[in-house]
């Protein structure tokens, strides 16, 4: 299969199609969960709140009730997109001076749990869009956690590396364990304490999760353990409506969430990238990622400086996303050199993680990206509300100079960011992936594959995948210097060798190592069909009706 730019399909699944719905997300049940409340008459809005509530279920490594996220919504009705910011705060007692006195902040356990916060947001969401009661929305993530799915051989692999702590807790070692024996591939997972935590939630509406029984019950558990919750943290903490950000992109209006998510730097990504004669430089080409590699340091290294809170930090995101602001910060890039030290810019004077889509036949279209930070959070199961808690806690720097360091109540920098494209106000693409710092690079991949060099959807998050490293010891703490470019192993050598010469330090992955599970849905501009794709390094499948 050729796509109209002459590229070869790298593709090793077919794109799926549909009329009537699309899901894509990490786990094939979870986008089964998405359709099957499309089929019951649920639009895309419900359809995502099912998917990510069966998500939590089935791949509990990157997200579910005890995380956070952000939602980006395209209502087909009105014709505009709508951002929910479901992301909870630090404890009001989690200060600064507490954790360095205590030697920084861990990364799992109870003081590494910050506010849960998505369960607010697909709340307020479905007030807004949903058209099906909130049980039957549920019904299928209940369903999985009462009769159980059959454990993959990805989340076999994490359960068995994390055996040790979850067989050392009677919560975790209910759900997770076999008699403290990891449980294999093939294995029954069941969480029924968690399916009676969502038919509460269901019947009762936020106030049970955020000051009700819930509340009570994951607050005494973080006392019995020494942790930082309290009541007021839970009821004061509301997700918010937003108004995404966005850019032009050859014509594409690129809709991003705004800070506190990272959002800004595809945005400003982009904006560089657009200066350049891309097509020439030929897809996968060490010119072309070069090129994009150069833009993702100069974006990141703006995020670094500007971007926290923006309840706490004034972050100039006018000037950020200035095009004229893209033009100096293109004339920084050297196409033949690599930069080794990269300062932000000039702004002012311009003023673990899941991500699934959904698409509906009315036209809308949902982008959710919800986490509860590295694989399987705080490794802590809240009593008996079966409610895996975050260790979103480790995010936030401790340096008091930092524009995001700790302090109670804030909201933490997020990477996470969804993404809607937009041609001639509808929606074009709807995108995403979980990855950390990986995911602004990720996207900006995924959308220059399809809008630059013509690829389908399933081509697109198939296609050779790299990353530029700040450190080559990643960790959640950001760095401030670049110095690895992670390539799999399906770039061409000559391709690799041209990246050597431009000065760029070079770590070859396994052929499909690399990073992410990118999720995407095309709408056909003409015939409205939707096409999806869906990231074959991990678990996710696209099912469409």
């Amino acid at each position: 299969m050729q796509s109209p730019h002459g590229i070869k399909s790298t593709a090793f699944r077919p794109p799926v199609m549909g009329r009537n719905g699309m899901v894509t997300s990490g786990h094939s049940l979870a986008s089964q969960a998405g359709i099957q409340v499309m089929m019951e008459g649920g639009n895309a809005i419900d359809a995502a709140i099912a998917t990510a509530a069966a998500l939590g279920v089935v791949e509990p490594t990157g997200s579910g009730v005890g995380g956070d996220g952000f939602i980006l919504i395209y209502c087909a009705e009105t014709g505009t997109l709508a951002g929910v910011n479901a992301t909870g705060p630090a404890p009001y007692a989690a200060t600064r001076e507490l954790y360095l006195k205590d030697g920084g902040i861990p990364m799992k356990g109870i003081r590494s749990v910050s506010v849960p916060g998505i369960v607010d947001g697909w709340l307020i969401a479905h007030e807004r869009y949903g058209a099906l009661k909130l049980d039957k929305v549920f019904a299928p993530a209940i369903s999985l956690c009462e009769n159980g799915f059959p454990v993959s051989y990805k989340l076999a692999g994490g359960i068995k590396g994390e055996n040790p702590r979850f067989a050392a807790n009677p919560y975790t070692r209910a759900v997770f364990t076999n008699d403290g024996e990891p449980i294999r591939v093939g294995e029954i997972l069941y969480n029924k304490d968690l399916a009676v935590t969502l038919r509460k939630i269901a019947a009762e509406g936020r106030g049970t999760l955020y000051e009700g029984e819930i509340a009570k019950a994951i607050v005494e558990f973080s006392d019995a353990y020494n942790g930082l919750l309290t009541e007021k943290d839970l009821a004061d903490y509301h997700a918010r409506w937003v108004e995404p950000i966005h850019t032009n992109y050859r014509g594409y209006e690129v809709y991003e969430m705004p800070p506190n998510s990272s959002g800004h730097i595809l945005l400003q990504e982009l904006n560089i990238v657009e200066l350049f004669d891309l097509d020439s430089m030929g897809c996968n080409t060490a010119e072309s990622v070069h090129l994009m590699v150069e833009a993702k340091k100069l974006s990141f290294a703006d995020r670094e400086k500007y971007m926290a809170d923006p309840d706490w930090v004034d972050v100039p995101m006018k000037g950020m996303l200035s095009k004229a602001y893209a033009a100096e910060q293109a004339k920084r890039i050297n196409l033949n050199r690599a930069a080794t030290d990269v300062p932000a810019g000039l702004p002012e004077q311009f003023e673990d993680t899941t991500c699934f889509c959904t698409a509906d036949r009315w036209g809308n279209a949902v982008c959710m990206l919800q986490s509860i930070q590295s694989g399987f959070g705080s490794s802590l199961i809240a009593g008996n509300t079966g409610i895996l808690l975050n260790n979103r806690m480790t995010y936030w720097h401790l340096d008091a100079d930092h524009p995001n360091c700790l302090m109670p109540g804030k909201r933490v920098r997020h990477t996470m960011n969804p993404v809607i494209v937009t041609k001639d106000n509808k929606p074009f693409l709807v995108c995403g992936t979980p990855g950390a710092d990986t995911q602004v690079q990720t996207n900006l991949q995924l959308i220059t594959h399809v809008i630059d060099f013509g690829m389908n959807p399933q081509e697109a998050v198939g296609a050779p995948r790299w990353r530029s490293l700040q450190n080559p010891m990643e960790s959640t703490v950001p760095h401030t210097c670049d110095d690895m470019l992670q390539l799999e192993g399906r770039f061409p050598e000559e391709m690799r060798e041209g990246l050597a010469q431009k000065g760029h330090e070079l770590q070859v992955l396994g052929d499909w190592g690399g990073p992410g599970s990118a999720q995407m849905i095309l709408i056909h501009p003409d015939s409205n069909a939707l096409i999806g794709g869906s990231d074959p390094r991990r678990d996710g499948y696209a099912v469409g009706w």
